[in-house]
């Protein structure tokens, strides 16, 4: 599990999965304990989504993103986004692993749907899937209110995300949707400054800092 993955995930072709619209799937999901159906095409024109996979349920970089996400679900509530985990697990095992105490390395309760994808439809769809493994990549997107990815990251197995660059993209991202004729430099956070996508105007923010 914690050795490294050579992924030969054959994208040769393939467009990649940013500025197109997200595969949409509907699944089995735990959400407050319970069984619940999620269709991800239910949020477009509602609501922005961050969608994200990992390897297993019951393994150790797992719980410390999963439980973070629900820790800041508050952060991503304000921005008007529902926050999605997805695995290669059953229903079962999740329900089993949120029951289990944080201490003893499970997730305790959580404030968004551990989706099911037991087929494994959903992680190929979103090629995150480790051919002849059975399960994703940790895999994270950001899909916008028309179903439209504006942002994916993919990282190997070992290597845990970070909630807080995962919150400043989500906001980058919405940001330049409200503000069309701007976009957001590096590191871009909301109250700093934006730079207009024009060889002259952008000297005002070349200029300023």
């Amino acid at each position: 599990m914690m050795k490294n993955v050579l992924c030969a995930l054959n994208l040769q072709g393939e467009r990649p999965l940013v500025g197109v619209e997200a595969p949409d799937f509907e699944a089995e999901a735990v959400l407050d304990q319970e069984f619940v159906k999620v269709k991800l095409s239910d949020y477009k024109g509602q609501k922005y989504v961050v969608l994200f996979f990992y390897p297993l349920d019951f393994t150790f970089v797992c719980p410390t993103e999963i439980t973070a996400f629900s820790d800041r679900y508050a952060e991503f509530e304000k921005l008007n986004t529902e926050v999605l985990g997805v695995s290669t697990d059953s229903v079962f095992s999740h329900l089993a692993w949120i029951q289990t105490d944080r201490k003893s390395g499970g997730l305790g309760d959580l404030k968004y749907p551990l989706v099911a994808d037991l087929t494994k439809t959903v992680s190929k769809a979103y090629n995150v899937l480790i051919p002849g493994q059975g399960i994703a990549l940790r895999g994270l997107f950001i899909i916008d209110k028309d179903g439209i990815i504006q942002h994916a990251t993919i990282n190997n197995l070992a290597t845990g995300r970070n909630v807080d660059e995962t919150l400043r993209t989500l906001q980058a991202v919405q940001y330049v949707q409200e503000n069309p004729d701007e976009v957001c430099p590096v590191g871009w956070k909301p109250g700093e400054k934006t730079m207009k996508p024009d060889s002259k105007l952008s000297k005002e923010y070349f200029a300023a800092i």
